[in-house]
């Protein structure tokens, strides 16, 4: 009896995604677009300039991006973090000697010193906020819309409550002043610092997003929600997580933003909400590396557009917000199985 040799097909491997570059280089086509209109020296410094304001908006925003992804909650009352992060800092650096010091250490001390208090205060009203504010209106977004914007008028009146509505200056630390004069290019030292801070969040972000269990539960929970439920994780608590860590982001951001401004005053959130939704937006609701590379193209687009048509800045960035939906409606890196 003759046996027939059977072939059995290898399993097709599976086709690894490919990582979109394109959105990465719009953001240097967008750099070096302005190059022709403007010297080399000036260009450098409107770049760095750009970045910094792209970096502290992301640390802003990358926090609001991952409480949607997660919880599909739309919190308009973001900026009360950032609010309370900013007043806490000028009440922790306006005690510690550090601060007006002109040593480098003493001042990195005391701004880091801010920097952990106001996480940590902006993280714990965050969990207030969501056990409140947000828990009762989930799955329900004009609800949380209105709800949440009612939350952040609250946390502005009883900011002037502690605090007194009158600005408060933030000035710059003695080290942190001035800027680093490389040929004709003028680069404020307080910008360098504001990218290195922003770097080193996204660093933290990458690493526990792509290389922990708690990155992957929470990367799977924004593309499939019920999935993770059926698998025995407390889908709850992680949420809660997720909201007071972007809630301690924004709080670093609002001490970021606040020492940008040199001054805070109780509507220093509510002034960037809307420029927050824009990154969003462009980057993708949802999408951490999205929020990134529109906060770069708002920081950018904003100093470039600043600097040559002063009337357009105001609207500069609605007007690229348009432009990107209208080349890809979901955003840069829009998040699938939403």
């Amino acid at each position: 009896m003759s046996t027939l040799p059977t072939t059995i097909a290898a399993p097709a491997g599976v086709p690894e995604a490919k990582f979109d570059f394109v959105p990465l280089l719009l953001v240097a086509a967008v750099a070096f677009a302005a190059l022709p209109f403007i010297s080399a020296s000036t260009w450098v410094t409107l770049t760095v300039a750009g970045l910094a304001m792209g970096m502290i908006v992301f640390i802003i925003a990358s926090g609001l991006t991952l409480v949607f992804g997660l919880m599909d909650v739309l919190n308009f009352g973001h900026g009360v973090f950032i609010a309370f992060g900013a007043f806490i800092a000028t009440t922790v650096l306006g005690a510690m000697s550090g601060y007006t010091a002109p040593g480098l250490g003493a001042n990195l001390v005391a701004i880091f010193v801010a920097m952990l208090v106001a996480m940590a205060f902006a993280g714990a009203i965050g969990f207030l906020f969501e056990r409140v504010i947000v828990r009762p209106v989930y799955g329900q977004h004009l609800k949380q819309i209105l709800i949440t914007m009612g939350g952040m008028i609250v946390g502005e009146e009883l900011i002037k409550a502690i605090w007194g509505p009158q600005q408060i200056p933030l000035p710059l630390p003695e080290a942190l002043r001035g800027a680093i004069v490389l040929g004709d290019a003028a680069i404020e030292r307080y910008r360098l610092f504001a990218v290195v801070i922003g770097l080193a969040v996204l660093v933290a972000l990458l690493y526990t997003l792509n290389r922990t269990k708690i990155g992957l539960l929470i990367r799977a929970g924004v593309q499939d929600r019920e999935m993770v439920e059926s698998l025995g994780y407390r889908i709850r608590a992680l949420f809660v997580g997720v909201f007071v860590a972007g809630s301690a982001l924004a709080g670093l951001g609002g001490v970021l933003w606040g020492l940008y401004l040199q001054s805070v005053v109780p509507q220093i959130g509510a002034q960037v909400t809307v420029l927050i939704f824009i990154v969003i937006i462009i980057g993708g609701l949802g999408s951490t590396l999205g929020c990134l590379v529109g906060a770069l193209l708002v920081g950018l687009v904003a100093n470039y557009t600043g600097f040559l048509v002063p009337k357009a800045a105001l609207f500069s960035n609605i007007a690229l917000m348009v432009a990107v939906l209208l080349w890809r409606p979901q955003g840069l890196y829009p998040v699938t199985n939403r």
